[in-house]
């Protein structure tokens, strides 16, 4: 059964955050080494990306590289640049023909060169696209976001123009990355594990939680449908009572 006809596509998320996790696994599973499993797992994002704009998602956040990933291996975290080198080169053409327009978060001075220079020219090339945002998180991790908020806050307190009365939950999200996109009303983890690893701590505020012990290059549009149906069975409440939710 195609279960994306059972879903009710006047209440999809409009933002959904993915920890895409268990690439190494896998390639372990299929006597490789980790950087086979990332190669596949490219796939895996391209199904997704498919699968939002088939169903009327308008924003997709990838936790593509984290800045505790940095700690891996050398030649790990090599091959991984390389491959989002040449990843984003090969697949800027198809978002493109798709309407995906390619947005990235994260320290991305951080990144080498030529991985700048390559995101920046997809960035370019996508940014009249409406059809999905992909937010790629790279060098990313959410303390180090609010820290770069709250240093950007206190400098311009510094600097007297603004007040420290002026700061409120919505400036300190005006200076968040994330701060032209509605937070996720929906993150999904793959791979089995029940944590959040450093993203989106404040954005993921409200969003519903959906885990799955399936590997993220076994991931696929059906998979990603079960998630946004298990969304959809949700009640969202936000603080209020169940009655108040049913009377509104």
């Amino acid at each position: 059964m195609d279960l994306k006809l059972s879903i009710d596509k006047n209440n999809v998320p409009q933002h959904v955050a993915i920890i895409m996790d268990g690439n190494g696994r896998w390639a372990k599973q299929q006597g490789e080494d980790r950087i086979f499993g990332h190669h596949e797992g490219v796939n895996s994002v391209r199904e997704i990306v498919e699968a939002c704009g088939e169903i009327g998602v308008k924003h997709l956040t990838l936790y593509a590289f984290s800045t505790e990933n940095w700690n891996r291996p050398k030649e790990e975290v090599d091959a991984l640049m390389e491959l989002l080198v040449a990843t984003i080169s090969l697949e800027t053409p198809n978002l493109n023909k798709k309407g995906v327009k390619l947005q990235v978060i994260g320290d991305i001075e951080s990144l080498p060169k030529s991985c700048q220079d390559e995101l920046q020219e997809s960035i370019n090339i996508t940014s009249g696209n409406s059809t999905v945002t992909l937010i790629l998180a790279l060098s990313y991790s959410s303390k180090w976001e609010i820290t770069h908020a709250v240093k950007e806050i206190a400098k311009q307190i510094e600097e007297g123009k603004i007040k420290s009365s002026d700061v409120t939950s919505r400036l300190i999200e005006k200076h968040l990355n994330t701060s032209q996109w509605p937070d996720p009303e929906l993150m999904i983890r793959t791979s089995g594990e029940h944590r959040i690893s450093n993203f989106l701590l404040w954005q993921l505020a409200y969003a519903e939680f959906y885990f799955t012990d399936t590997l993220w290059p076994d991931f696929r549009k059906q998979d990603f449908f079960k998630a946004i149906l298990a969304y959809q069975n949700r009640e969202r409440r936000f603080g209020k009572t169940s009655d108040q939710i049913s009377q509104n």
